[in-house]
């Protein structure tokens, strides 16, 4: 019965290492479509085999049941394990908390430059995204010296930005 446990955690890093293998395999098999995405996903067959494989273990070594007491302990408790994991990956998935920031986040945003800027060429500027300071190429139709305070006035692409200095 131990084995079983210890495959089931293999397998369950397997599933981490190889995510998304097993349901790319059976991509276009319309019988098994979405099959893999809930019940039949590796987390929750790796969660139900550890579980009976260690819960069995444990009543074999702990009791007299015997194979049968073992399975009768272990298959309920596999099956509450994989209903745990299964309502947990389902929980991850439509956590939508942490949407990746765009570049129109951007807009309105101030920041300071890091490399002076020339007149319609580049220079670069530091900005805050999402809480993070980053580096990005900037445009300006002025000239803005190194160290002036800029406003991101459009985003021009997922590295550089438009910007004008701030007057104060």
């Amino acid at each position: 019965m131990g084995d079983l446990g210890i495959a089931g955690v293999v397998l369950l890093v397997l599933s981490l290492v190889f995510d998304g293998v097993l349901e790319g395999l059976f991509d276009g098999v319309d019988a098994l479509d979405g099959l893999f995405d809930g019940w039949l996903s590796l987390p929750v067959i790796a969660g139900f085999v550890s579980m009976l494989g260690f819960s069995g273990a444990i009543v074999l070594g702990a009791t007299g049941l015997g194979a049968v007491g073992a399975t009768a302990i272990g298959v309920p408790a596999g099956a509450a394990t994989g209903w745990l994991a299964y309502r947990l990956s389902r929980a991850l998935l439509s956590d939508r908390s942490g949407a990746a920031p765009h570049g129109d986040d951007l807009i309105g945003t101030t920041g300071s430059v890091v490399t002076a800027i020339p007149a319609d060429g580049y220079g670069e500027v530091l900005v805050h995204r999402a809480g993070q300071p980053v580096k990005l190429a900037a445009k300006s139709p002025s000239p803005v010296p190194r160290g002036a305070e800029i406003w991101v006035e459009e985003a021009l692409s997922q590295t550089a930005v438009s910007v004008r200095p701030v007057e104060r």
